[in-house]
């Protein structure tokens, strides 16, 4: 490994007090090329300003997040969150990147049927992977910590992804690898090797584990080196599975947002160096 930050991307809520400008001009003095974004503030600043003042920057995207929601029962919601996906996808491809980070989507209100939400995400999967592709654009399961299962994401496993991303081509879906959410999974690393095999691994992701969670355990994710994950071993497994794309630092933390943004850019990249190369 090389001990540089080459392929480190900065996911845009790591430090969510920052404006795109502010990201932009941050990160170009910090020497890092690369971010994930997120929608909701890409559209407000303006999806094609967006692709402008990073490419102005010589900034690319590794991600944006998020589309999915896949679960809905009720048919005009179903409508209208697959609508809602094919713009997003549109979005990705305005802005150069070629990977879309799908949350999937949790229960619907009274159901306890998680085989059949599941289900529900592969019939989406089946109408949005050939627009997607169309575009340019990967579609990436991104399983969540069984925490969420709820009302988030029933997606909870690399394997529960994979069972679901295989149905479609590779370069249709894949799937997003986040040490935040399967650290604790010891399935994880034969999961990933299985999609290496299959080229699925779409995104590899950081952020530690941190406890206690706090309250709203959403913001829960900790800097690198101060939980329980081992970035050096995450990274070797993505990486013997052939994975050698950018690495994306995605944490979502009150007391990093409180901060001043350069102070905590600069933390990222040397709790990188330090923990993951």
């Amino acid at each position: 490994m090389i001990d540089d930050l080459t392929r480190l991307s900065l996911n845009q809520e790591t430090i969510k007090q920052w404006s795109l400008p502010e990201l932009t001009e941050g990160c170009v003095k910090a020497g890092i090329g690369k971010v994930g974004l997120w929608r909701a503030p890409v559209q407000e600043y303006g999806v094609e300003r967006t692709a402008s003042l990073l490419k102005d920057a010589g900034i690319s995207v590794t991600s944006l997040c998020r589309g999915g929601f896949f679960t809905a029962l009720d048919p005009a919601e179903r409508a209208r969150a697959l609508d809602d996906n094919r713009a997003a996808v549109d979005e990705a491809a305005a802005l150069s990147t070629d990977t879309l980070v799908l949350v999937s989507g949790g229960l619907p209100p009274g159901s306890r049927d998680l085989h059949g939400a599941r289900e529900r995400i592969a019939d989406a999967l089946a109408e949005l992977g050939p627009y997607a592709a169309e575009r340019g654009v990967r579609l990436a399961i991104e399983p969540l910590h069984p925490m969420f299962a709820s009302d988030r994401c029933v997606v909870s496993t690399l394997g529960q992804a994979l069972d679901i991303a295989e149905r479609f081509p590779a370069d249709q879906v894949g799937v997003v690898v986040d040490t935040y959410h399967i650290w604790w999974d010891d399935q994880a690393p034969a999961q990933i090797a299985r999609a290496g095999e299959g080229g699925r691994i779409h995104s590899f992701q950081l952020a530690d584990w941190i406890t206690p969670l706090p309250a709203g355990v959403l913001v829960g994710r900790g800097q690198l080196g101060d939980g329980s994950v081992d970035f050096r071993a995450w990274r070797r497994l993505v990486e013997s599975a052939g994975f050698d794309g950018p690495i994306e630092v995605e944490i979502f933390n009150e007391a990093l947002w409180a901060r001043d943004g350069a102070e905590v850019l600069a933390e990222v990249a040397a709790r990188y160096l330090e923990h993951a190369c």
